[in-house]
């Protein structure tokens, strides 16, 4: 056997001593991401069916004002409650998702042919209001464009003079898309399991050899150092794969378990997709993590920068969610919003080029051998072998 393969192999086996370690490291990341799928699905799914099918109500003032509003909203399953003595701090307090208020000169606009002034108050920084405000609108559009048809109809004027145009809506998105909105955070937990799924054992084979004073008499064989920290490397990339599949396989049992409506291409091919797409990411962060466990004194330092490594990845998930943009060919090239676009396109279903995973794979193993290179220069230091 070649030194790489024999260094990997012993790495491998120290590793399956630590049962514990290992359990914990392989099946938290499953558990956790079946939970949030199949829990986060079941409550969006109640939330969505709760908030467009019961009654709404919504407190309304100056209700007198407008009687045939009134009971229009109630045909349309919007009662009107009484109104709070103070509406924005009802709204501020969120003791309200959304209240109407009727403006005290409405009956005598409204006679008068004149707009009647009726205001939506609502927090559009809420989520939960959402829904209702959405609701409520649709709700007065229609009652405004039925009063506006009769007022025409009884001066004898065609209603359809009054639209010049008329616009549709055609809806091109598929299931899987809007689920893949839905679940724009998935991304964050694929690619954190590959980015950190061996730092464990990265951490343990160099810092914490170095720390146990095993380190040196390793380093003293006739081996080179390359081939030894390669070896630890390959050995980490193994358990990091094999993190890795196992969370492909709870991502799909996840979809599988969900609930009817949150339904994402879970296919064998779409699963070896995304391990395609997550393998650069495992030896980008095993050669990251080397060069960090050969750069500090201890495992308690190494393990230190885990929470800033923790960070990397989120920054993208953020972007996206706060400014989505267009999938453009140069975001292949960036690290993390590269994984992130690509993983996003394969939850909605739509192509890889050729060019894209060109792309894609060639920029990850070139940073990948950058980072190699840079771990295999620190191997060579001297005071790598000595405790500090």
């Amino acid at each position: 056997m070649s030194p790489i393969s024999v260094v990997m192999m012993k790495e491998l086996v120290d590793l399956a001593r630590d049962r514990r370690t290992v359990l914990i490291s392989l099946l938290m990341g499953p558990i956790l991401i079946v939970g949030l799928v199949v829990g986060m699905g079941a409550v969006m799914q109640k939330k969505m069916t709760t908030q467009m099918e019961k009654t709404l109500e919504v407190p309304l003032i100056g209700a007198e004002q407008a009687p045939n509003l009134v009971a229009f909203l109630a045909r349309h399953n919007i009662q009107a409650e009484a109104p709070p003595e103070n509406a924005e701090t009802a709204i501020a307090q969120q003791d309200a998702d959304v209240i109407l208020r009727v403006s005290a000169r409405y009956a005598d606009d409204w006679r008068a042919g004149k707009p009647a002034l009726v205001e939506i108050l609502f927090d559009s920084t809420r989520d939960d209001s959402r829904i209702p405000v959405a609701r409520v609108d649709a709700v007065l559009q229609a009652y405004a464009q039925q009063a506006g048809a009769l007022r025409l109809l009884s001066r004898g004027v065609d209603p359809g003079v009054g639209m010049p145009l008329a616009a549709a809506h055609v809806d091109l998105a598929t299931p899987m898309s809007r689920v893949g909105q839905a679940l724009a955070f998935l991304p964050y937990f694929l690619i954190m399991s590959a980015f950190l799924g061996g730092a464990y054992l990265v951490i343990d084979v160099t810092a914490g050899e170095r720390e146990r004073q095993s380190l040196e008499p390793l380093l003293a064989t006739p081996a080179s150092r390359r081939a030894i920290m390669s070896g630890k490397i390959l050995a980490a990339c193994v358990f990091g794969v094999l993190s890795l599949v196992l969370m492909l396989a709870a991502f799909k049992a996840a979809f599988w378990l969900a609930p009817a409506g949150v339904k994402v291409d879970v296919s064998l091919l779409a699963m070896a997709k995304l391990l395609l797409i997550l393998l650069p990411t495992v030896l980008f962060g095993t050669c990251l993590l080397t060069v960090i466990a050969a750069s500090v004194k201890s495992v308690k330092e190494a393990q230190s920068y885990m929470s800033l490594l923790f960070l990397v990845p989120m920054l993208p998930t953020f972007f996206l969610l706060i400014s989505p943009v267009k999938n453009e060919l140069w975001m292949l090239a960036i690290p993390f919003l590269s994984q992130n676009q690509m993983i996003m396109m394969v939850l909605r279903g739509e192509t890889l080029t050729a060019l894209d995973w060109s792309l894609y794979t060639a920029v990850g193993v070139a940073v990948s051998a950058v980072l190699w290179w840079i771990a295999a220069r620190m191997y060579h230091r001297e005071h790598l072998a000595v405790s500090a």
